[in-house]
């Protein structure tokens, strides 16, 4: 028996998934309250604005008739006009949940706790609309239709690929490929949880990675803006920085994450049985779309030019509804999961009529019951899940573990390739404590920006290696929320697969990605080719 079996095993020996996260609510519980006894308190450095009190026409200060205080503005810079930011000092104390006021919150937080769960609403919505289109038979035969234009050798790239991409629509890709992907994989006789985990790891562990500029990349080179005028007030970091060396990483990912499938993930499996994961009997239905499915998928597809046409006018048009931002993302990033409600929804109900497997709205409402059933395992897992995630949220530990890890490469001198993959490690370490992207880089830029500038490290530099490191450990964090969706997805193969199972299934790419992203960073370094447009390697004064 390997590691990885071994990990299965124990991991698999375990309570069910929902009584872990159950204990894990409670430990967390009770190392807030050891943390608060022994008086533990980490400082985080942020970024506010500068702000200047109110005077009258005499100079005195102007004070708020309400709460006695002087009243204060946000502080002009003269040269440029903007707002003033300065970096401060916090510090940071645990908060305990097993005092009276942690237990009330607890208490009277469990139901906002649940229906606050991020993928919770994302998974249903999303689920309804695929779910249907796989009642009616859409899924089954466009299934049949990749089959048949993807050559069998070209799967797994192709999963992998289309995994990395994904994160153009922030988080649908965990809604929407894993279902197909372990589907795609059995119907050619190999194993469903080697495509699930396939598509998991390209749209998880390289989520960073893409071929075009995304939301993700304007939020973060917002963060590292603000990190940056710390030593340099007029340094901007563009969305662009990073471009050129996600476009390599996305090749990369994607040979790397074909490989470790070929190489490590595959032959573990192929000794399995079917009930346990292993390779399925080969469907030889797969290939052959019937008269009936062509027509189908003629009336689906036409749907979907139909919808996809309505949605590019609704973005493209000035006025349209989908034209614009809606505050950090484009309208029609912010509402990706309707529209591939949508997306799903209108085309199965004309495969549906167009072959008659649905005939009438009681059959289309008895299907979207049949879809919500079926996900109440997953609502289950998602409630205990959510608790878990909150109560450590709460507490303030992940955060707290975070910057204290980062305070420890603060004091390090080493030399810039190696710091970087220190920093890597870091940020990868901090992912299993601190499950968002955002919230991580919000409190690490302010601190880590400045400091590799005032050592010649770019910006752009300390970003891309933030992303490398954020996005190796999403596939194993207990923190990622889409886990829980991963591993009920797993157990429709596999009923009695645990969380032994997905994190042993998971660990290859987490590994292999990891060195192979850092390599590729190191090299990058050596070359000296600029990251991106806009996106120097060194800072010079």
């Amino acid at each position: 028996m390997n590691l990885l079996d071994r990990i299965e095993r124990v991991g698999n020996a375990l309570p069910d998934p929902a009584t872990l996260f159950v204990i894990g609510a409670l430990l967390v519980m009770g190392a807030s309250q050891l943390a608060v006894t022994l008086d533990w308190q980490v400082e985080k450095t942020v970024t506010q604005d500068v702000t200047v009190p109110v005077l009258d026409e005499t100079g005195a200060p102007v004070v708020d008739p309400v709460s006695g205080q002087p009243l204060r503005i946000a502080a002009l810079d003269p040269a440029t006009g903007a707002v003033r930011r300065e970096k401060v000092s916090l510090p940071v104390h645990p908060r305990s949940l097993l005092d009276a006021d942690g237990l009330y919150w607890a208490i009277s937080h469990l139901v906002d706790n649940f229906k606050n769960f991020p993928p919770l609403a994302i998974v249903l919505v999303g689920m309804l609309g695929i779910g249907l289109a796989d009642k009616t038979g859409l899924i089954g035969a466009l299934l049949k239709a990749v089959l048949v234009a993807v050559p069998p050798r070209l799967l797994t790239p192709t999963v992998f690929f289309v995994g990395v991409l994904s994160s153009i629509g922030l988080d649908a890709g965990y809604v929407v490929l894993p279902p197909v992907a372990a589907a795609l994989f059995a119907a050619v006789g190999r194993s469903p949880l080697v495509g699930l985990a396939a598509v998991f790891a390209g749209v998880s562990a390289g989520f960073s990675a893409n071929l075009v500029v995304t939301s993700l990349d304007v939020i973060l080179a917002g963060f590292s803006t603000s990190g940056a005028q710390f030593l340099d007030a007029g340094y901007q970091v563009p969305a662009t920085a990073n471009l050129t060396f996600l476009r390599a990483s996305t090749v990369l990912l994607v040979g790397v994450g074909w490989a470790t499938t070929a190489w490590w993930v595959e032959p573990r499996f192929a000794r399995k049985h079917a009930e346990d994961g292993g390779a399925t009997e080969a469907d030889p239905e797969a290939l052959h779309l019937v008269d009936t499915e062509r027509r189908g998928l003629r009336a689906g597809g036409l749907t979907l030019a139909l919808v996809l046409g309505v949605m590019m006018l609704a973005t493209w048009i000035p006025g349209g509804p989908l034209h614009g931002a809606d505050g950090r993302f484009p309208r029609w990033v912010a509402a990706i999961v309707p529209l591939i409600f949508l997306a799903f929804l209108l085309p199965g109900l004309a495969y549906g009529f167009r072959t008659g497997t649905v005939k009438n709205d009681r059959d289309v409402a008895k299907m979207l019951g049949e879809v919500m059933a079926g996900m109440g395992p997953y609502i289950v897992l998602a409630f205990f899940a959510a608790q878990f995630v909150e109560f450590f949220r709460y507490s303030g530990l992940g955060e707290m573990s975070a910057i204290a890890g980062g305070g420890l490469l603060a004091r390090a001198d080493l030399p810039a390739p190696l710091l970087m993959i220190t920093f890597v490690a870091v940020v990868a370490l901090s992912n299993l404590f601190i499950g968002s992207m955002s919230a991580k880089y919000a409190f690490f830029a302010p601190v880590f920006v400045p400091m590799f500038m005032a050592v010649g490290i770019s910006p752009e530099l300390t970003q891309a290696a933030y992303r490398v490191g954020d996005s190796i450990t999403n596939v194993i964090t207990p923190l990622n929320p889409y886990m829980v969706i991963i591993l009920v997805f797993m157990q429709r193969y596999v009923p009695r697969a645990g969380i032994g199972t997905l994190v042993a299934l998971m660990i290859p790419y987490a590994v292999s990605f990891f060195l192979a992203w850092s390599l590729l960073l190191v090299g990058w370094m050596l070359l000296g080719i600029p990251l991106g447009p806009g996106g120097p390697l060194e800072y010079l004064r």
